[in-house]
């Protein structure tokens, strides 16, 4: 991870504390090593593994995908930044689970006014079921 070796090295010599550091191309966005689920390039917190393997007792070999930027990269981690990176990717799934939640029942609510509608306006005949 020649690119990670760069930005680890350029936060301390900025002065920056050792667990912040800036990337290149971050645009100022300033990141904890730990969170994998923040992208060094475009900030956004979407980021996700696309394959992962242990590559050793504690730590595991990941790679990682941006779907905002289309930046990849990954490296090995130990086991409490792979924890962290479960809890948030456990967080987006709820996240997610709550937008369909919420876009099913709209489509559910609009289906039973349209037919209610056409209950109203005698648009439904005995040949329809």
């Amino acid at each position: 991870m020649g690119d990670r070796e760069t930005a680890k090295g350029s936060h301390l010599d900025r002065g920056l504390e050792p667990s912040v550091f800036e990337t290149p191309g971050s645009r100022g966005q300033r990141r904890r090593r730990g969170d994998l689920h923040i992208c060094p390039e475009c900030g956004s917190d979407l980021v996700y593994p696309t394959d992962w393997a242990p590559a050793s007792e504690r730590h595991w070999q990941v790679a990682l995908r941006c779907p905002e930027c289309e930046w990849n990269g990954g490296g090995r981690y130990s086991q409490d930044v792979v924890d962290r990176l479960d809890e948030e990717l456990d967080h987006g799934t709820e996240r997610v689970l709550d937008d369909l939640n919420i876009l099913v029942r709209a489509n559910m609510e609009d289906q039973i006014d349209r037919f209610v509608a056409a209950l109203n306006g005698d648009n439904i005949l005995p040949e329809d079921f």
